[in-house]
Parts: structure tokens; sequence; C-alpha cells
């Protein structure tokens, strides 16, 4: 275990020990029939990672309102059925011995407006701009089609008063903490990057305007949690959901943001590094803005935990964190095959459970049915 030492090493988060640095990234699975609600599959997923020593768990992107998701069973947190949902969540969580922060997640512009979520819900899908991403594929509606033009949110301030209810929600139902979604395109990201927002007033054109949505944002959750068991994750080389300014810019622009959140005393920052998988191409060019997200943004954060994710494996991870690079790491698609994946990594076990990738993601059916590519992931032996 020699050369992956420094994962074991606990950690300082806020009021919290983390007991290691191997972190469960946010990842979308769609599990959540029959709607939007967790259930008894969600919470043995969770337990099942937690009981494999992930030092910190973040949820999946919870949505703080209902939304035409590509996903159509991505769970929420705007009423008391899912609150309660997520109590079962996080009890087992904790009875495992891990920590859990919810991620706070609103789509903006890549909601589909005849997705039947975003029906139900009966409002448009808002955004900072009339501008639509390239991309997307809702491949449960007719045609599958991809993202279309958003209506222009006329007063943001009624879009960061979601995300503070789900602040709230999410407390009541027993979280550590909140991680806002503030990358891959989402709407946090969608205000920050200027090829998606063209807003002439407070909210849009100079860095300190297009920054002031996710800071608002921090603001609410700090309102409710306390600063130390708020954070953010930030994709600064853009890519994913069309996203990306010109270098010079995407530096002036997260230099400004990242500062701004520093000062709020903020636990920690999620930089995730540029990665393939998160650049696609369209009309022929790939799209993110591709430099050294650690290198570049880490010296800009005083004050809270640098971490970062995007195909780390755990031995670069142990040496970014020896080298004091980040304090910590965050795996996403290798807790998605390995329920154990910390035990796996300290006592050098294999991590060889091939993916099952036709269903990484959930496409409905009844709550039994969800286990498959999702529960069904089997533990290493430790005898």
């Amino acid at each position: 275990m020699s050369n992956v030492a420094a994962l074991f090493q606990p950690l300082k988060l806020g009021p919290l020990t983390l007991k290691n640095r191997i972190f469960m990234s946010a990842l979308t699975r769609s599990r959540s029939v029959p709607t939007n609600v967790p259930n008894a599959i969600n919470v043995e997923y969770y337990k099942q990672r937690a009981q494999g020593g992930a030092g910190l768990i973040v949820s999946e992107g919870i949505l703080v309102t209902q939304q035409g998701t590509e996903w159509q069973n991505a769970p929420g947190i705007w009423n008391k059925e899912q609150v309660d949902a997520w109590k079962k969540v996080t009890d087992a969580v904790h009875d495992a011995g891990s920590v859990i922060f919810a991620q706070l997640w609103h789509l903006g512009r890549v909601s589909h407006p005849n997705a039947p979520e975003q029906i139900a819900a009966g409002v448009p899908v808002y955004a900072p701009s009339v501008l639509s991403a390239r991309g997307g594929k809702f491949r449960f509606l007719e045609g599958a089609p991809g993202y279309v033009t958003p209506t222009a949110i006329d007063d943001p301030w009624k879009l960061v008063a979601l995300f503070k209810q789900a602040a709230i929600n999410a407390k009541e139902a027993g979280f550590d903490g909140v991680e806002i979604h503030g990358a891959n395109g989402y709407l946090v990201q969608q205000f920050l990057d200027s090829t998606s927002n063209q807003r002439t007033d407070q909210w849009g054109g100079s860095v300190e305007n297009r920054s002031r949505f996710g800071l608002e944002v921090l603001k609410a959750a700090i309102d409710v949690w306390g600063a130390d068991r708020v954070a953010i994750k930030l994709n600064p080389a853009g890519g994913y959901n069309d996203m990306g300014m010109p270098l010079e810019e995407t530096i002036e622009t997260y230099k400004y943001f990242i500062e701004e959140a520093d000062k709020l005393g903020i636990a920690y920052f999620t930089l995730v590094r540029y990665a393939d998988i998160l650049n696609p191409e369209y009309d022929g060019k790939r799209r993110a803005t591709i430099h050294d997200i650690i290198a570049t943004y880490g010296p800009f954060i005083k004050k809270a935990l640098v971490l970062s994710n995007a195909g780390f494996t755990p031995v670069e991870a142990a040496e970014h964190i020896e080298s004091g690079k980040v304090a910590g790491v965050f795996f996403g698609f290798l807790w998605v095959t390995h329920p154990d994946l910390t035990l796996r990594v300290k006592h050098g076990k294999a991590l060889d459970n091939a993916p099952d990738f036709p269903h990484l993601y959930g496409i409905g059916g009844d709550v039994e049915s969800q286990r498959k590519g999702y529960t069904d992931y089997p533990a290493a032996s430790y005898n």
C-alpha cells in the first residue's frame, strides 16, 4: 500500500473528519423510479459504497426543482416525499461510517420542454439567455431530439431561491453538507460562460456580473448551512454541453469567481480536470478549452480545500496529494463498478469488475429491475 498511503490519511473538512481521501463523485444513474423519488435500491447503492470505505460521498445530482432532463428518473429534493426518501439514504451512509453531501443541480437550458417532467412542472426551460446548446439526445421522446432554445429567466433571483429551498431540504434530509453543481454546462456554468450568457443586466456582461449568479447561490446555501458545509464543483475547461470560452477569458472569469467564492469561506472546490470524455465535437471541432486546471486555478484558492476528479488512478491521486496539489480526489467510474473501491485499494486488490455499459443509466421499469448494472457489482474477497 506504500504507493497509495497518502489516500488513507484522515482529512478535516470544516467540522467533519473524513477517514480517508478516496471520495465518491456525483454520478447520475437515473434509477429513482417510478418518477423522481429515491427508492430502496438507491438506498442499497449508497450503503454499499459507504460500506466500501468512501471517505466522502457526493450524491448524484439532485434536482432543485422539477425539470425535463435526459435522465427521466433523476431524483429531486423539492418536496417532502423526496426529503423523507433521502433521509433513508443519509441514515444508511452514516450507519456505515461515511459522510455524504448533496449535490444541488439545476440544468438550465439543457432540459427539454416536451419531457414529461418539464410538462408536469408547468414552467418553461429557463436559462440565462435565449441561446440553445448544441447536442443532447432525449431518447424517450419521439425522434430523440436534442436541445432546444430556452426561455431567458426574467428574474434570476427566482432560481437562486430554488437552490436555497433545496439546501433547506437537504439539511432536513440529513445530509452533511451541499455541493453546488457549477460544472458540465448546467445552470451555474451557463451564467459564468459568455457563450451562453449574453444578458445586459446585472447578471451578464462583465466577469463580475456573470459570476453573480453562482456566488449568490453559494451565499444562499451558506445562509442555511454555514460556509464550512458548502462546496462547489467547477469545470473551467468546459466542452460538455457546449461550454467554453477562449483561454484568456476563461482564466479571467474563473480566477475572479474562485477568489470571490473562496472569500466566503466555503469548505472545498472540486476542480474537474480536462478529460477527453468531456470534450465533444460540434460542427467538426472539439469544444473544450484545454489547459491544466489544477495548476492554473489551485493557486487562487487560499482558504478552502482543493479537491479534484476526472480520470485519476489511485496511484496518481496519491501522488497529487503527496505533492500538495490537492487535498483529496473524487473517483467516479471506479465507484460505479467497484462498490468496495477503498477497500480494494487498501488491500491491493485488482479493480477488475467489467462495466455493464448497457445498464449504466436506468431506463425505467420497476424498482427491482434497477439492480442490474447498479447494485449487482461484486465486492472482492478479503479472507
